[in-house]
């Protein structure tokens, strides 16, 4: 059976004073799971939210799928925050515990959530090749985390294709400057779990942007 065709609106780029009622709205207009971006000043030069801000949210939306993706230095510190929180999937950077990937992923599966593997650009497949049997989702970054609207990375395409051959049964996910003029490569290349943030959130009609980016992805998913 072929992977799912996921679309994740990153939530970043809404209203944040009005969070409940813009991530419904995407959650209405055909978006899978929302992507909370979760940045702690250190690894990447940005601050966000935390777990009281998601905790919140959950308050306000009970049924969707969460993905947090943990752009921090100290990934382990926030897991059972983010579990009590309602997070569904913790999606982490490998870069700052090269050395301790294994145990924090079993640290969030006893926590209760799935397991998510992401690299920066500059860092290789092969950094988390050995953890993907541990792990849920793989997310390829085709931006330096950190910071919304950059221009989308074309060259990570080949660590997209490494992991789909690889492992053809594999969530795999793409996060920075994808949108309708970047989706046929994504799809190309194998990503199923799509992120986008400014080109579904600021698009006058989310519907049709999701259904786009969705279609997309299933046209090369057979």
């Amino acid at each position: 059976m072929p992977v799912q065709a996921k679309i994740g609106p990153s939530i970043l780029n809404a209203d944040l004073a009005d969070l409940a009622a813009q991530s419904q709205r995407l959650l209405d207009n055909g978006a899978d799971y929302l992507h909370l971006d979760v940045m702690d000043g250190h690894f990447v030069p940005n601050l966000t939210f935390g777990h009281s801000v998601v905790k919140c949210l959950r308050n306000k939306i009970k049924d969707a799928f969460f993905e947090t993706h943990m752009m921090v230095s100290k990934p382990q510190q926030w897991i059972e925050p983010m579990a009590d929180a309602g997070v569904n999937l913790y999606t982490f950077h490998v870069e700052p515990v090269q050395d301790d990937i294994e145990s924090v992923c079993r640290k969030i599966q006893e926590a209760g959530m799935k397991v998510g593997l992401a690299i920066k650009p500059g860092t290789g497949v092969e950094s988390i090749s050995k953890y993907l049997d541990l792990a849920d989702v793989a997310l390829v970054m085709t931006v330096e985390p950190g910071f919304g609207g950059q221009a989308f990375m074309a060259d990570m395409m080949p660590k997209v294709e490494w992991l789909r051959q690889n492992y053809p049964n594999l969530d795999i996910e793409v996060d920075g400057g994808v949108g309708p003029k970047t989706i046929d490569c994504c799809a190309k290349a194998g990503a199923n779990m799509i992120v986008s943030g400014t080109a579904v959130i600021q698009a006058p009609d989310q519907k049709e942007v999701i259904t786009l980016l969705k279609s997309t992805v299933q046209s090369y998913n057979k």
